[in-house]
């Protein structure tokens, strides 16, 4: 008598249908992007340079805290040096602004190495307080610097060689760069080798030093890679805005701005920063008239998501759903 063997075979991925999917849609985003100087008008290519510059920032911070563990509240201290740099070699030493605007990342580099070495012994609270004392140290040496244009702040006139068609041009295809390596970058890093690490140094770093991670070095080149995005972030948006000032370029309001998008998006994943990015330019462009009552309504929604969602919008819409638009884990299929 014969018996009918049933053999299941059993695939590993590293895909999903709805991550093929979004990668799909993000580059056509990003063809799209790249396309608005023959389409858009001035105050779309504006909104969407600003939208990229909030999602680039809130990735930075979600690496940094959601995966390194390391909470900053003065990432702005890299933003504002980082266009500090891209006006000074444009307005002092005639460098092409957006040549500049790449040449600039030296200077957020040169600050982070040694505001880590000096706050890597600290933890939670005191490392939090030790960067945005960084920060406030950085705006005040400018505000009294009058090569850098001193609480008044400088303007970026190299950009006056250019056509506003050819300002839009480069300020958008700068976006999409910076879009590439920001948000592009940490969904490469968290599928590569040291994205299993980051993971278990983020869930347990005690655990994950027993297991040969070298929690150090690798919250160092996090740190260092955070700094160097929010840096590109900061010379991005003032490229756009062409007007910087200390107040401006060390505004407290960017780390409120970043802690918003990944809390309520969700902190600790991919998908979490563009859902809280939406969340908050809409808001903005909606609501941003009505002032304090705007900012203690999203402060509110903040309270609330941490109450009752810790994981985020994300973890109540498609993460419950069993959706992942930025797979990094492996799954297990079965077959025939």
């Amino acid at each position: 008598m014969n018996r009918a063997v049933e053999v299941r075979h059993h695939l590993v991925s590293r895909q999903t249908n709805g991550g093929r999917l979004a990668l799909s849609l993000a580059g056509a985003a990003l063809l799209l992007m790249v396309s608005m100087p023959w389409w858009a008008d001035a105050g779309l290519t504006r909104s969407v340079v600003e939208f990229s510059c909030y999602l680039a920032l809130a990735a930075m911070w979600n690496l940094l805290a959601g995966y390194a563990g390391m909470v900053s509240i003065g990432q702005q201290a890299f933003l504002g040096v980082a266009a500090y740099g891209l006006f000074a070699l444009a307005g002092h030493f005639d460098v092409d602004p957006f040549l500049a605007a790449g040449l600039c990342l030296v200077v957020p580099v040169l600050l982070a190495v040694p505001t880590y070495l000096l706050l890597r012994r600290l933890e939670g609270p005191y490392f939090a307080i030790g960067t945005w004392v960084i920060a406030e140290v950085c705006r005040l040496v400018i505000s009294n610097t009058e090569w850098l244009g001193s609480s008044s702040g400088m303007t970026l006139r190299a950009m006056q060689q250019y056509s506003l068609e050819q300002r839009q041009m480069g300020v958008v295809w700068m976006a999409a760069i910076m879009l590439l390596l920001t948000v592009g970058g940490s969904y490469w890093l968290l599928r590569s080798r040291f994205g299993l690490a980051l993971t278990a140094m983020r869930d347990n770093a005690v655990s994950a030093t027993s297991q040969g991670v070298d929690v150090e070095r690798l919250r160092f080149l996090v740190f260092l890679a955070a700094a160097i995005g929010t840096g590109l972030v900061g010379a991005v948006y003032y490229l756009s805005a062409l007007r910087l000032s200390p107040n401006a370029g060390f505004d407290p309001n960017w780390i409120a701005i970043a802690i918003f998008i990944v809390m309520v998006g969700g902190i600790g994943t991919l998908e979490g920063p563009l859902l809280g990015a939406a969340v908050y330019f809409t808001a903005d462009r909606l609501f941003s008239d009505y002032g304090v009552t705007y900012m203690i309504a999203l402060g509110l929604l903040t309270l609330v998501v941490a109450l009752y969602a810790r994981g985020g919008l994300w973890s109540i819409t498609g993460g419950r759903l069993g959706w992942h638009w930025f797979p990094t884990r492996w799954w297990l299929r079965s077959g025939r």
